[in-house]
């Protein structure tokens, strides 16, 4: 199991993403990680910024600036805590350029949020945002709009049984241990039958003795229409303040998640969510 060493974080300069902002800031200090700032210059976006400006003249040079200044404050806020950030920029294609860049700085996780300056007439989750999820060799967490850092009480695992619960639950417990949080893990199932409860048994047994962290909880829940909305129920009602999920195939993240998934992912819109990609 690795820890983040190298967090990007995308921006566009919207509100969305500079939430996503402080939280990577926040996660990088408790990590002791490298943080990069990235921003992938398009015409649409910059035109929403900057409709007067046609051509493009005037768009590198603010874009720099935007970036040297929120650089600037980023590097005020960790005061030499952690490697210095850094901040580029390329333009291109979004969704493309940040995973080439997480490939190209052998990122660890990726941070970014739900919308941006594109997505504005949106009611789902961005569907960029949703597609770095679908596509990203290493773990990604989306941060939701109008949801600003604050230290996590309470965290919710979505496990469907598999053998790297055992080495996602390593990366949960650290991540709790920085915020004394509680964790609920948690399967929701479509049915209710004896052999769930003795899966979930297993599960448990099995778990348990990964798992070097007192608060701890182990919940079947089951509900009989949509998983997702299902979990979403949970998460509300057990006061969750952030959804994480293993990602690979046939996965719990897939079940729920692949058909629609910017669609499904708006049911957390309220909430960040971690997809865990890599160990």
């Amino acid at each position: 199991m690795t820890k983040p060493n190298t967090i990007i974080c995308p921006l566009d300069f919207s509100e969305c993403s500079l939430n996503a902002l402080e939280y990577a800031t926040h996660l990088a200090l408790k990590y002791q990680a490298k943080l990069i700032l990235f921003h992938v210059i398009n015409r649409e976006d910059y035109l929403k910024l900057s409709p007067l400006d046609e051509n493009g003249t005037y768009q590198n040079d603010f874009l720099k600036d935007k970036m040297t200044q929120i650089h600037a404050a980023v590097v005020q806020e960790l005061a030499g805590r952690v490697p210095i950030p850094e901040w580029d920029m390329e333009e291109g294609e979004i969704v493309s350029e940040i995973l080439d860049k997480s490939k190209k700085e052998g990122a660890d996780l990726i941070v970014i949020g739900t919308e941006g300056m594109n997505e504005l007439r949106k009611n789902i989750v961005g569907s960029r945002a949703s597609e770095v999820v679908e596509n990203s060799e290493v773990d990604v967490m989306v941060i939701p709009r109008k949801i600003f850092f604050r230290a996590p009480q309470k965290l919710i695992y979505a496990t469907d049984y598999y053998e790297e619960d055992k080495l996602a639950i390593q990366k949960i417990t650290e991540f709790a241990s920085f915020f004394d949080s509680e964790i609920d893990i948690v399967h929701v199932t479509e049915r209710q039958k004896l052999i769930d409860k003795t899966l979930h048994q297993v599960m448990i047994d099995e778990l348990k003795p990964f798992v070097r962290y007192s608060k701890v909880n182990y919940l079947l829940k089951s509900f009989r229409d949509d998983l997702a909305l299902g979990l979403e129920n949970h998460l509300q009602t057990a006061k969750g303040d952030m959804l994480i999920t293993l990602s690979k195939k046939r996965s719990f993240f897939q079940r729920i998640f692949t058909e629609s998934i910017s669609k499904k992912m708006a049911y957390f819109i309220n909430k960040p969510l971690w997809v865990i990609k890599k160990f």
